[in-house]
């Protein structure tokens, strides 16, 4: 599996942070904010297959452009940035060593943590 970072992903994400398109939640929340399969396939069905890549962080170039396997380390809902998702992304990435998208997600990290530094 040759898997790199989705530079578009990455921008797309940036992009929702700046514009405060976030979710401020709590590590352990990924498991119940993650889109299910059905939301994944009716998103693709509306936007298409290049704006689903778009809420990931990583690619494998090694499947189909068509295929929703190719799409690794989601970080959102398909209308904001989730904490937990940056976060979970972040730390499976470092366990896979893919370092890239492990650096992209503690940037997002980082910017996360700024916006919820100057709420309070």
């Amino acid at each position: 599996m040759a898997v790199k970072l989705n530079e578009a992903g990455f921008d797309h994400a940036k992009t929702l942070i700046d514009e405060g398109k976030v979710v401020v939640d709590e590590r352990d929340d990924w498991s119940e904010h993650q889109p299910t399969a059905e939301k994944e396939n009716r998103f693709i069905e509306k936007h298409g297959m290049r704006e689903y890549a778009k809420w990931y962080l990583g690619i494998d170039d090694e499947e189909d452009q068509d295929n929703k396997g190719r799409y690794k380390f989601p970080y959102g809902d398909f209308a904001n940035v989730h904490r937990c998702g940056v976060l979970a992304a972040e730390s499976r990435a470092g366990q896979y060593k893919h370092f890239d998208i492990e650096r992209a997600a503690s940037h997002l990290h980082g910017m996360l943590e700024e916006r919820r530094e100057v709420r309070a």
